[in-house]
């Protein structure tokens, strides 16, 4: 298949300096057969910038993410920042003639003019679903006008797990029936995560869409397995403050600090043949960070885990020497019996992500994880936003 580029290197714009870009700087060297270049990174704090691209070899670092839009040499832009910036940032960059590989989530609700506060509290969830609805068919047409690649990094799609469960449902062509899916930890790092308007929520937009876009995922993979159309039919969701329970004191082992968002959410789905699918998101579970997603079909029963893998369990006296060593992730110390994370950027799914997207760019084909993935995992968090403020099952 002949390239777009004419052989040359996939030349990345990474925007953000957090986690996320981490995550992804480590996949892009893991990237095999397609050549990849890193030639800038942007970040408000431009120190943070500079060090990551010291520390990766990237080009140049600056804080006006928009220098990285005029320079003609770069191919596509990686979106690592807060979730609130995310449809700002995709429409310039696609307007730019950048290809664009966005963080989750795709957008959300943030708040607009004459909002009262907090806005998580104060605005209602109707409002925002419609908000966002509107959002995500604005960001499908300025894509879809153009002829620039939208690729949603959504790494349970390409967790090996959860490829393999898609490959057996697609051979024996088996009806999935119901799935659970789950990413419990306690509480996030990031300073933000406890505000509405920067994250469009709590732990089910931040944590719990990503087993949601798996499962959507996998719906998708039968369906087209089995010749069927089926679709998100109905969203019934419960979301609850748990960490209101604790007093002060109580608090030093759950890093959650919500102000106007929710710590812990559960959202059934129906689907159009009437299988179910239920996702749970908290942040106050202690003992690291769990991932999972099963799935039962008519004739197997699959369970993938993501984190911990299982692959390896290790028994520590003291944390001498580990500093430095991921042995797992938001853990306070490492001493006792551990699941060790083992090939973690590969098991999670970063690595397949990256690899997928630098070859869609390079050879021109579409992404595994692509637009109506991201637009699909909105609209079913939105609507069941208003579920559980409305108290009642929502029809999409």
């Amino acid at each position: 298949m002949k390239s777009k580029i004419d052989g040359k290197p996939v030349t990345v714009g990474i925007v953000g300096s957090g986690y996320a870009a981490y995550l992804h700087l480590n996949a892009y060297r893991k990237v095999s057969g397609v050549p990849v270049k890193i030639k800038a990174i942007a970040d408000v704090i431009e120190e943070k910038a500079r060090k990551m691209a010291q520390d990766y070899g990237i080009e140049y670092a600056l804080s006006d993410y928009r220098k990285i839009l005029d320079d003609e040499g770069i191919d596509v832009i990686d979106i690592c920042t807060p979730p609130f910036l995310h449809a700002r940032m995709i429409n310039e960059a696609i307007r730019a003639g950048k290809h664009v590989i966005c963080e989750k989530p795709l957008t959300g609700y943030f708040g607009v003019e004459g909002d009262p506060e907090p806005i998580g509290r104060m605005v209602s969830k109707r409002k925002m679903y419609e908000h966002v609805l509107k959002e995500v068919e604005e960001l499908r047409r300025v894509v879809e006008s153009s002829d620039r690649l939208f690729m949603y990094a959504e790494n349970y799609v390409y967790a090996p797990t959860i490829q393999k469960v898609a490959e057996i449902v697609e051979k024996k062509r088996g009806k999935i029936l119901f799935m659970k899916g789950e990413e419990s930890l306690a509480g996030s790092s990031s300073p933000v995560a406890g505000y509405w308007d920067k994250t469009g929520g709590g732990s089910l937009i931040r944590i719990g869409c990503h087993p949601l876009t798996g499962i959507l995922w996998l719906k998708r993979r039968e369906a087209v397995a089995r010749g069927e159309e089926v679709w998100v039919k109905r969203v019934t969701c419960d979301v609850g403050l748990a960490t209101s329970a604790l007093k002060e004191g109580e608090k030093s082992f759950i890093r959650a600090r919500p102000f106007d968002v929710e710590d812990v959410a559960t959202l059934t789905m129906t689907f159009s043949d009437g299988t179910k699918a239920l996702v749970i998101a908290s942040d106050v579970v202690l003992g690291g960070t769990k991932n999972y997603v099963e799935v039962y079909t008519n004739d197997s029963a699959m369970i993938c885990r993501l984190t911990p893998p299982g692959c390896m369990d290790a028994y520590f006296l003291d944390d001498k020497g580990l500093e430095g060593v991921t042995i797992a992730e938001m853990l306070p110390t490492y001493i006792g019996w551990q699941h060790v994370f083992i090939c973690d950027d590969v098991l999670r799914g970063y690595v397949g992500e990256i690899q997928d997207f630098m070859e869609c760019i390079f050879y021109r084909r579409k992404p595994l994880s692509d637009l109506d993935l991201a637009c699909e995992t909105i609209k079913v968090i939105y609507a069941a936003y208003c579920s559980a403020e409305e108290g009642k099952s929502i029809e999409l």
